[in-house]
Protein backbone atom coordinates (compact mmCIF):
# COMPACT_ATOMS: atom_id res chain seq x y z
CA UNK A 1 0.00 0.00 0.00
CA UNK A 2 1.27 3.36 -0.95
CA UNK A 3 1.23 6.00 1.81
CA UNK A 4 -0.44 9.05 1.09
CA UNK A 5 -1.34 12.16 2.33
CA UNK A 6 -4.60 13.91 3.33
CA UNK A 7 -6.26 15.79 0.58
CA UNK A 8 -7.17 19.36 0.67
CA UNK A 9 -10.53 18.30 1.68
CA UNK A 10 -13.20 21.35 2.00
CA UNK A 11 -15.82 18.75 3.80
CA UNK A 12 -15.86 15.64 5.81
CA UNK A 13 -16.59 12.38 3.97
CA UNK A 14 -19.45 10.13 5.18
CA UNK A 15 -19.63 7.02 5.53
CA UNK A 16 -22.31 4.22 5.81
CA UNK A 17 -20.83 1.48 7.83
CA UNK A 18 -23.96 -0.81 7.65
CA UNK A 19 -22.30 -3.39 5.64
CA UNK A 20 -19.98 -3.93 8.51
CA UNK A 21 -22.75 -5.50 10.27
CA UNK A 22 -23.65 -7.91 7.19
CA UNK A 23 -23.02 -11.76 7.03
CA UNK A 24 -21.75 -10.81 3.46
CA UNK A 25 -18.34 -10.91 3.67
CA UNK A 26 -17.91 -8.74 -0.02
CA UNK A 27 -20.12 -6.20 1.78
CA UNK A 28 -18.06 -6.07 5.06
CA UNK A 29 -14.92 -5.46 2.32
CA UNK A 30 -16.58 -2.95 0.39
CA UNK A 31 -17.56 -0.75 3.24
CA UNK A 32 -14.24 -1.14 4.89
CA UNK A 33 -12.67 0.02 1.52
CA UNK A 34 -14.72 2.96 1.69
CA UNK A 35 -13.43 3.57 5.24
CA UNK A 36 -10.06 3.43 4.25
CA UNK A 37 -10.62 6.04 1.29
CA UNK A 38 -11.65 8.46 3.81
CA UNK A 39 -9.06 7.64 6.84
CA UNK A 40 -6.37 8.25 3.93
CA UNK A 41 -8.08 11.03 2.46
CA UNK A 42 -9.28 13.45 5.61
CA UNK A 43 -8.95 11.18 8.76
CA UNK A 44 -11.96 12.62 9.64
CA UNK A 45 -15.29 11.34 8.53
CA UNK A 46 -19.09 10.84 9.67
CA UNK A 47 -20.45 7.65 10.10
CA UNK A 48 -23.75 6.59 9.65
CA UNK A 49 -25.79 2.95 9.46
CA UNK A 50 -24.56 2.41 13.28
CA UNK A 51 -26.36 0.33 15.99
CA UNK A 52 -26.05 2.89 18.62
CA UNK A 53 -30.11 3.83 19.22
CA UNK A 54 -31.33 7.28 19.54
CA UNK A 55 -32.43 6.59 22.73
CA UNK A 56 -29.31 5.47 24.24
CA UNK A 57 -27.91 9.02 22.69
CA UNK A 58 -30.91 11.04 23.87
CA UNK A 59 -30.52 9.71 27.30
CA UNK A 60 -27.08 10.51 27.39
CA UNK A 61 -27.84 14.38 26.46
CA UNK A 62 -30.44 14.50 29.03
CA UNK A 63 -28.60 13.26 32.00
CA UNK A 64 -25.16 15.43 30.72
CA UNK A 65 -27.66 18.36 30.84
CA UNK A 66 -28.72 18.00 34.20
CA UNK A 67 -25.28 17.12 35.58
CA UNK A 68 -23.67 20.56 34.26
CA UNK A 69 -26.39 22.24 35.25
CA UNK A 70 -25.68 21.83 39.14
CA UNK A 71 -23.89 23.84 41.92
CA UNK A 72 -20.35 24.20 41.31
CA UNK A 73 -19.40 22.99 44.66
CA UNK A 74 -21.73 20.04 44.44
CA UNK A 75 -19.73 18.90 40.71
CA UNK A 76 -16.68 19.21 42.51
CA UNK A 77 -17.36 16.56 45.25
CA UNK A 78 -16.41 14.23 42.12
CA UNK A 79 -13.41 16.10 40.94
CA UNK A 80 -10.92 14.41 38.51
CA UNK A 81 -8.24 14.99 40.87
CA UNK A 82 -9.58 12.99 43.90
CA UNK A 83 -9.70 9.70 41.66
CA UNK A 84 -6.59 7.20 41.26
CA UNK A 85 -8.07 6.57 37.50
CA UNK A 86 -8.17 9.74 35.92
CA UNK A 87 -12.07 9.76 36.12
CA UNK A 88 -15.07 12.28 37.32
CA UNK A 89 -15.33 16.07 37.04
CA UNK A 90 -13.31 18.26 35.04
CA UNK A 91 -13.76 22.01 35.80
CA UNK A 92 -13.62 25.30 33.59
CA UNK A 93 -9.39 25.53 33.21
CA UNK A 94 -8.14 22.22 34.21
CA UNK A 95 -7.53 21.00 31.04
CA UNK A 96 -5.05 22.94 28.52
CA UNK A 97 -3.54 22.01 25.46
CA UNK A 98 0.07 22.57 23.93
CA UNK A 99 -0.11 26.42 23.25
CA UNK A 100 -3.52 26.53 24.35
CA UNK A 101 -5.25 28.98 26.63
CA UNK A 102 -7.54 28.35 28.97
CA UNK A 103 -10.77 26.85 27.97
CA UNK A 104 -14.01 27.93 28.55
CA UNK A 105 -15.42 23.71 29.09
CA UNK A 106 -16.29 21.23 32.02
CA UNK A 107 -16.27 18.17 31.40
CA UNK A 108 -17.15 14.26 33.30
CA UNK A 109 -14.55 12.03 32.53
CA UNK A 110 -15.40 7.80 32.53
CA UNK A 111 -14.40 4.70 31.08
CA UNK A 112 -14.45 1.36 31.30
CA UNK A 113 -15.30 -0.02 35.36
CA UNK A 114 -12.40 -2.24 36.88
CA UNK A 115 -12.58 -3.56 40.07
CA UNK A 116 -10.17 -3.19 42.71
CA UNK A 117 -8.94 -6.53 42.80
CA UNK A 118 -7.80 -6.25 38.72
CA UNK A 119 -4.07 -7.09 38.72
CA UNK A 120 -3.93 -4.08 36.56
CA UNK A 121 -5.19 -1.72 39.24
CA UNK A 122 -3.32 -3.44 42.17
CA UNK A 123 -0.28 -2.97 40.24
CA UNK A 124 -1.23 1.04 39.76
CA UNK A 125 -1.62 1.16 36.22
CA UNK A 126 -2.79 4.66 35.11
CA UNK A 127 -6.22 5.48 33.68
CA UNK A 128 -7.54 1.97 34.64
CA UNK A 129 -9.17 1.31 37.95
CA UNK A 130 -12.97 2.87 39.06
CA UNK A 131 -15.66 5.57 37.65
CA UNK A 132 -16.55 8.54 40.32
CA UNK A 133 -20.39 8.37 40.22
CA UNK A 134 -22.13 11.47 41.26
CA UNK A 135 -25.63 10.70 42.94
CA UNK A 136 -27.82 11.67 40.19
CA UNK A 137 -30.85 9.31 39.03
CA UNK A 138 -30.20 7.27 36.12
CA UNK A 139 -26.61 8.88 35.55
CA UNK A 140 -24.77 5.49 35.96
CA UNK A 141 -27.79 3.34 33.81
CA UNK A 142 -27.30 5.87 30.76
CA UNK A 143 -23.95 6.40 30.80
CA UNK A 144 -22.87 3.07 31.17
CA UNK A 145 -25.65 2.03 28.89
CA UNK A 146 -23.81 4.41 25.79
CA UNK A 147 -20.52 3.40 26.79
CA UNK A 148 -21.13 -0.13 26.16
CA UNK A 149 -23.13 0.54 22.73
CA UNK A 150 -20.51 3.20 21.34
CA UNK A 151 -17.49 1.05 22.67
CA UNK A 152 -19.51 -2.12 20.34
CA UNK A 153 -19.35 0.77 17.77
CA UNK A 154 -15.51 1.24 17.95
CA UNK A 155 -14.71 -3.07 17.94
CA UNK A 156 -17.02 -3.12 14.55
CA UNK A 157 -14.89 0.05 12.98
CA UNK A 158 -11.77 -1.49 14.21
CA UNK A 159 -12.30 -4.52 12.44
CA UNK A 160 -13.78 -2.90 9.26
CA UNK A 161 -9.88 -0.61 9.78
CA UNK A 162 -8.35 -4.06 10.11
CA UNK A 163 -9.79 -5.36 6.50
CA UNK A 164 -9.11 -1.89 5.07
CA UNK A 165 -5.42 -3.35 5.89
CA UNK A 166 -4.92 -6.38 4.30
CA UNK A 167 -5.19 -7.71 7.86
CA UNK A 168 -7.52 -10.39 9.18
CA UNK A 169 -10.64 -9.13 10.35
CA UNK A 170 -10.46 -9.88 14.20
CA UNK A 171 -6.63 -8.45 14.29
CA UNK A 172 -7.14 -5.86 16.72
CA UNK A 173 -9.70 -7.61 19.00
CA UNK A 174 -6.71 -8.97 20.80
CA UNK A 175 -5.66 -5.65 21.79
CA UNK A 176 -9.27 -4.96 23.72
CA UNK A 177 -9.94 -6.60 26.48
CA UNK A 178 -9.40 -3.71 29.02
CA UNK A 179 -8.27 -0.91 27.44
CA UNK A 180 -8.67 2.89 29.01
CA UNK A 181 -10.91 4.12 26.27
CA UNK A 182 -12.87 7.35 27.95
CA UNK A 183 -15.88 8.53 27.18
CA UNK A 184 -15.85 12.09 28.17
CA UNK A 185 -19.06 14.58 28.39
CA UNK A 186 -18.01 18.13 27.89
CA UNK A 187 -20.69 21.17 28.12
CA UNK A 188 -19.38 24.64 26.70
CA UNK A 189 -21.98 27.13 28.57
CA UNK A 190 -23.53 29.33 26.75
CA UNK A 191 -21.08 32.70 26.11
CA UNK A 192 -23.59 35.63 24.23
CA UNK A 193 -19.94 37.49 24.10
CA UNK A 194 -17.99 35.11 22.22
CA UNK A 195 -15.59 35.98 20.09
CA UNK A 196 -14.35 33.65 17.39
CA UNK A 197 -11.25 31.89 18.59
CA UNK A 198 -10.30 28.54 20.32
CA UNK A 199 -12.56 27.08 22.94
CA UNK A 200 -10.41 23.93 22.66
CA UNK A 201 -6.56 24.22 21.53
CA UNK A 202 -5.73 22.58 18.36
CA UNK A 203 -4.61 18.98 19.05
CA UNK A 204 -4.77 15.00 18.00
CA UNK A 205 -6.23 12.25 20.02
CA UNK A 206 -4.05 9.92 21.55
CA UNK A 207 -5.46 6.89 21.10
CA UNK A 208 -6.71 4.30 18.16
CA UNK A 209 -9.70 6.91 17.13
CA UNK A 210 -12.12 8.63 18.34
CA UNK A 211 -15.88 8.44 18.38
CA UNK A 212 -17.75 11.87 18.84
CA UNK A 213 -21.53 13.06 19.17
CA UNK A 214 -21.74 16.78 19.36
CA UNK A 215 -24.75 18.75 19.62
CA UNK A 216 -24.14 22.00 17.96
CA UNK A 217 -21.39 23.36 15.23
CA UNK A 218 -17.60 24.35 16.63
CA UNK A 219 -15.43 21.74 15.05
CA UNK A 220 -12.79 22.47 13.04
CA UNK A 221 -10.81 19.65 11.35
CA UNK A 222 -7.56 21.00 9.53
CA UNK A 223 -6.81 19.53 6.00
CA UNK A 224 -4.16 18.49 3.74
CA UNK A 225 -3.45 22.18 2.96
CA UNK A 226 -3.07 23.40 6.94
CA UNK A 227 -6.96 25.23 6.06
CA UNK A 228 -9.20 24.55 9.40
CA UNK A 229 -12.86 23.14 7.79
CA UNK A 230 -16.05 23.11 9.57
CA UNK A 231 -17.38 20.09 10.89
CA UNK A 232 -21.42 20.49 11.91
CA UNK A 233 -23.22 17.62 13.06
CA UNK A 234 -25.58 15.35 11.09
CA UNK A 235 -28.62 13.93 12.38
CA UNK A 236 -27.72 10.29 13.56
CA UNK A 237 -24.18 10.17 12.67
CA UNK A 238 -20.94 10.24 14.20
CA UNK A 239 -17.94 12.28 13.75
CA UNK A 240 -14.79 9.57 13.77
CA UNK A 241 -11.54 10.58 13.40
CA UNK A 242 -7.86 9.32 13.59
CA UNK A 243 -5.94 8.91 16.53
CA UNK A 244 -1.88 8.79 17.20
CA UNK A 245 -1.77 4.94 17.75
CA UNK A 246 -3.35 4.61 14.19
CA UNK A 247 -0.95 7.13 12.81
CA UNK A 248 1.92 4.81 14.42
CA UNK A 249 0.56 1.47 13.27
CA UNK A 250 0.22 2.15 9.63
CA UNK A 251 3.35 3.98 9.49
CA UNK A 252 1.85 7.77 8.82
CA UNK A 253 -0.35 6.14 5.86
CA UNK A 254 -3.42 7.31 8.38
CA UNK A 255 -2.55 10.82 9.85
CA UNK A 256 -3.56 11.70 13.40
CA UNK A 257 -5.86 14.43 12.03
CA UNK A 258 -5.51 17.66 13.84
CA UNK A 259 -8.62 19.52 14.97
CA UNK A 260 -9.61 21.90 17.53
CA UNK A 261 -13.13 23.69 18.93
CA UNK A 262 -14.06 27.06 17.45
CA UNK A 263 -15.84 29.73 19.97
CA UNK A 264 -19.59 29.50 19.58
CA UNK A 265 -21.97 31.60 21.19
CA UNK A 266 -24.42 28.66 22.00
CA UNK A 267 -24.43 25.99 24.30
CA UNK A 268 -22.73 23.29 23.62
CA UNK A 269 -22.30 19.38 24.25
CA UNK A 270 -19.98 17.02 22.82
CA UNK A 271 -19.56 12.93 23.84
CA UNK A 272 -16.37 11.83 22.35
CA UNK A 273 -15.09 8.16 23.03
CA UNK A 274 -11.48 7.44 22.58
CA UNK A 275 -11.06 4.04 21.50
CA UNK A 276 -7.95 3.19 22.77
CA UNK A 277 -6.01 -0.55 22.54
CA UNK A 278 -5.21 -2.19 25.74
CA UNK A 279 -2.61 -0.15 28.07
CA UNK A 280 0.51 -2.46 27.23
CA UNK A 281 -0.38 -2.87 23.87
CA UNK A 282 3.12 -2.00 22.03
CA UNK A 283 2.47 -0.35 18.86
CA UNK A 284 4.76 0.00 15.98
CA UNK A 285 4.56 0.36 11.88
CA UNK A 286 2.74 -2.87 11.08
CA UNK A 287 4.60 -5.10 8.78
CA UNK A 288 3.27 -3.66 5.35
CA UNK A 289 3.70 -0.32 6.43
CA UNK A 290 7.46 -0.94 7.51
CA UNK A 291 9.64 0.88 5.44
CA UNK A 292 12.78 2.34 6.52
CA UNK A 293 11.69 5.99 6.78
CA UNK A 294 8.21 4.84 9.14
CA UNK A 295 10.43 2.36 11.17
CA UNK A 296 12.68 5.92 11.88
CA UNK A 297 9.91 8.05 12.23
CA UNK A 298 7.74 5.91 14.74
CA UNK A 299 9.92 3.96 16.67
CA UNK A 300 7.86 1.47 19.15
CA UNK A 301 5.64 2.98 21.66
CA UNK A 302 3.56 1.51 24.49
CA UNK A 303 -0.15 2.64 24.21
CA UNK A 304 -0.69 3.61 27.60
CA UNK A 305 2.21 5.67 28.29
CA UNK A 306 1.69 7.67 25.41
CA UNK A 307 -1.43 8.55 26.67
CA UNK A 308 -0.94 8.87 30.10
CA UNK A 309 2.26 11.01 28.78
CA UNK A 310 -0.18 13.47 26.94
CA UNK A 311 -3.05 13.54 29.41
CA UNK A 312 -0.15 14.25 32.54
CA UNK A 313 1.09 17.22 30.59
CA UNK A 314 -2.59 18.33 29.71
CA UNK A 315 -4.61 18.08 32.98
CA UNK A 316 -3.38 21.27 35.94
CA UNK A 317 -3.67 18.76 38.65
CA UNK A 318 -1.42 16.08 36.63
CA UNK A 319 0.92 18.76 35.65
CA UNK A 320 1.33 19.75 39.29
CA UNK A 321 2.03 15.70 40.69
CA UNK A 322 4.60 16.09 37.99
CA UNK A 323 6.03 19.44 39.64
CA UNK A 324 5.96 17.80 43.44
CA UNK A 325 7.63 14.82 41.68
CA UNK A 326 5.06 12.50 43.11
CA UNK A 327 4.82 11.35 39.13
CA UNK A 328 7.43 10.82 36.79
CA UNK A 329 6.43 10.68 32.60
CA UNK A 330 7.71 7.55 31.63
CA UNK A 331 10.63 6.98 29.21
CA UNK A 332 10.68 8.49 25.91
CA UNK A 333 7.20 10.95 26.15
CA UNK A 334 6.79 12.78 23.56
CA UNK A 335 5.73 16.62 23.84
CA UNK A 336 2.42 17.77 23.12
CA UNK A 337 1.14 17.86 19.56
CA UNK A 338 3.47 15.08 18.55
CA UNK A 339 1.43 13.63 15.84
CA UNK A 340 -0.56 14.95 13.07
CA UNK A 341 -0.40 17.75 10.34
CA UNK A 342 0.84 20.16 13.22
CA UNK A 343 3.72 18.05 13.87
CA UNK A 344 4.11 18.03 10.43
CA UNK A 345 4.15 21.46 9.63
CA UNK A 346 6.02 22.49 13.10
CA UNK A 347 8.69 19.88 12.99
CA UNK A 348 7.28 18.64 16.83
CA UNK A 349 8.01 15.27 16.31
CA UNK A 350 10.51 15.21 18.98
CA UNK A 351 11.32 13.76 22.82
CA UNK A 352 9.87 15.61 25.72
CA UNK A 353 13.44 17.37 26.99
Amino acid sequence: MSQTTHTSFERLPIVDISGLYSDDPDQRLATARALDRAARDAGFFYVTGHQVSREQQTALVEQAKQFFAAPEDWKMRYYIGQSSAHRGYVPEGEEVFAGGKRDRKEAFDTGRELPADDPDVQAGTPMLGANQWPEQAGFREAIGAYYQATFDLGRTLFRGFSLALGLPEAHFDTYLHKPPSQLRLIHYPLDPSAEDRPGIGAHTDYECFTILLPTAPGLEVMNGEGDWIDAPPIDNAFVVNIGDMLEVWTGGTYVATSHRVRKVRQERYSFPLFFACDYHTEVAPLPQFATPEAVAKYPPVSAGDHLFAQTAQSFSYLKARLERGELVLPDGSKALASFGQQARYAGAQRDVA
